[in-house]
């Protein structure tokens, strides 16, 4: 099978007022992130499988990395936690 003909230009936007940050895909908002795993499922959702969003050439982080999620991280509860 031959490679596409060029990869997906996906952009995480830098965080919202409440630290969500947006997730587009050429142009078109694939989603909105509130945590580094919502951008591996919002790209799944789309088709574009990345194994790791951390360390990827697919991905821009604008406004801060990967481990940038202001007022967001503390907030973050994990299932079954509590």
């Amino acid at each position: 099978m031959g490679h596409p003909p060029e990869h997906p230009h996906v952009v995480v936007h830098p965080p919202a007022l409440d630290g969500s940050r947006r997730v587009t895909e050429g142009g078109e908002t694939l989603g909105v992130a509130t945590h580094l795993d919502d951008v591996s499922e919002i790209l799944r959702l789309a088709d574009l499988y990345v194994t790791d969003v951390e360390d990827t050439d697919f991905i821009e982080w604008q406004g801060g990395g990967p481990e940038d999620w202001p007022g967001l991280s503390e907030h973050h509860e994990q299932p079954g936690a509590g």
